[in-house]
Order: C-alpha cells, then structure tokens, then sequence
C-alpha cells in the first residue's frame, strides 16, 4: 500500500509588506526522501521551510504535513518535526552531553539519560561527551546540532544549510548521517548552495525570487533545461571565456582549470560559436551540470527584490 506524501502543499505564499516571499509554490515529498532545496540568497527558501514546519503562517495555500493541516495544526506538525538552522544555537558553556539533556528537557522525553546516550553514539560524540560546546570546530558544532535536531525522533527534518563553512570530510560525514536518518523513514528537506550536496538528495526543487523553478531528481531537471554542453581543451582554452560567452547560440562559457566548458540551447548554434577556435582547441560534447542549469535559470529569473527599489 502507497503511503501518503510526508509534505503535500499546494500554493504556499508568504508576504512581506510589498513583497511577495514566496509565491504560490506546490511541493510534495515522499516518506523517507531527501530533498534539496537551492536557489540565490533571499529566494524564500528559509521561509518556505518555516512555514512547512508551522513557524509561518502562509498569507495563501494549503496542505497536509505528515497527514495534519498545515495551518489547523502547526502544534502537533512542530512536535514532529527538527529544524536545524545555518547559526549554531546551543549553549557554548554547556558540555555536548549537558545541551542534549536539557534538549530532552524541553521536549518533555522519557528515559533521557537512555536517549542522550544513544545519540552520543550515533553520532561519534561519545568520546567528547564532557567538551564544552563552545571549543568544538564547526564539523564537531555540526555532529551535534543534528543530535539534537534528531533527539525526539521527529518524521521530518528540515535543515538550513547546514554545512556553511565545515570543510569537506566533514561535509561528507554530516551526508552519510543523513542518508542514513533516510534510510529509517525520516523526511529530509535541505537547502544548500553546494552543487555536490544537491547531487546527494534524491530530488530538488530551485526556487529562484519565491518561485519555483525546476522541480524532479537531478537527471530530470538537467534533462528539462534543454542545454547542451562542450568543452574545450587545448593551449589557452581557459582564457577565452570572455571571448566565447559573447558568441550566438552560448548562454555561458566557463573556465574549469585549463579546460573551458561552454553551454547553449542550440547544439549546432554551439557549434558554429567555437568553430573559429577549432584549430587550436580540441571540442568534445560532455553534459551540462547542475551548475549550469542552476547559472542559465538564475540568468532568466527576475529579482522582485530589484523591481521593488527601482
């Protein structure tokens, strides 16, 4: 039997002022899925977690989390989900064992010492039990951020981009643990600006100014763009990006290391645009990136922001 979505919204719309945040935007996840939310800064992907999550009230909308009206019962909906935020929140001068105690405390948990422990050592934060928080490097702030965000056992985690400034082992880390809370049912929504960490969900959604943009797994939104990509290798390919991006039929060009990766909608019009640099640099066809996508739908994407100031 097909169970029902774990968050099923339909135009989500958040204003403020003038300004429409969020902008009649439909979202259905699947129990157990992660899913990626990306887009530039101020595109109301924060605020569309707030208002899954029941810390908004949308101005327009409607939808069931975890089978419950979103707007009726924000109580029971926050009850069951963690919301871990980009700043670190938990006490500095509190050990990592003394901040998930009192996150027990606050959710009202039985057998706290029981919970405490197990999440200690789920995470790898059993050895370091008695460090103040405060000392801790930001992967270690991490590790135990998302024990605490995880300590009731919710059915839905929301995570704002959660890995700012941890460096990559750590990164990788913090995604095996993800893939993992998954892999139990846990429902996952990300936002993130890491195009590694978006290939790591099993679907995204780009909101680009409020709206949503593409929507599906990462072959499917990449498939949907209608780009195609060449790249060129040869004696000062890097160095033509300027020269290249102002051509017919190239949306952009971009230097990767020696190489130079150029992507438009028309495959031939692409072609014919590198041509008068064929004798010196080697094309070949690759596919176009998330990054590339991501680039081209920002370039087309009107900033309400901007609009609002003129």
């Amino acid at each position: 039997m097909r169970q029902e979505p774990a968050i099923a919204v339909r135009g989500l719309t958040k204003r403020f002022g003038a300004r429409t945040v969020v902008d009649h935007i439909d979202l259905t996840v699947e129990p157990g899925r992660i899913c990626g939310f990306l887009g530039p800064n101020g595109s109301g992907k924060t605020t569309t977690l707030r208002m899954i999550c029941g810390l908004l009230i949308p101005d327009e909308g409607e939808g069931e989390v975890l089978g419950l009206d979103l707007k009726a019962k924000r109580r029971a909906i926050k009850q069951q989900i963690g919301y871990m935020t980009q700043k670190f929140g938990l006490f500095s001068d509190l050990s990592i064992a003394e901040n998930l105690e009192f996150i027990a405390r606050v959710y009202g948990l039985d057998n706290r010492k029981t919970r405490v422990a197990l999440a200690l050592e789920r995470l790898g934060l059993a050895s370091r039990a008695e460090q103040l928080a405060g000392k801790l490097s930001g992967g270690w702030k991490q590790r135990l951020a998302l024990a605490a965000a995880v300590l009731h056992e919710p059915k839905i985690l929301l995570l704002d981009e959660p890995t700012a400034g941890v460096d990559p082992q750590a990164r990788r880390e913090f995604w095996d643990q993800i893939h993992a809370l998954a892999r139990e049912g846990m429902t996952v929504l990300v936002s993130t600006h890491y195009m590694d960490e978006a290939e790591r969900c099993h679907e995204i959604a780009y909101i680009a100014y409020g709206v949503m943009l593409a929507r599906g797994t990462t072959d499917e939104v990449i498939a949907a763009s209608g780009l195609h990509a060449l790249e060129g290798e040869g004696h000062g390919a890097d160095r033509l990006a300027t020269e290249i991006e102002g051509q017919p039929g190239v949306a952009m060009a971009a230097a990767f290391g020696t190489s130079l990766h150029v992507c438009g909608t028309d495959p031939e019009a692409l072609r014919r645009a590198v041509e008068p640099w064929a004798d010196r640099v080697r094309w070949s066809q690759v596919s176009p990136t998330l990054e590339d996508v991501f680039i081209n739908l920002m370039r087309t994407a009107t900033d309400n922001s901007v609009l609002e100031q003129a």
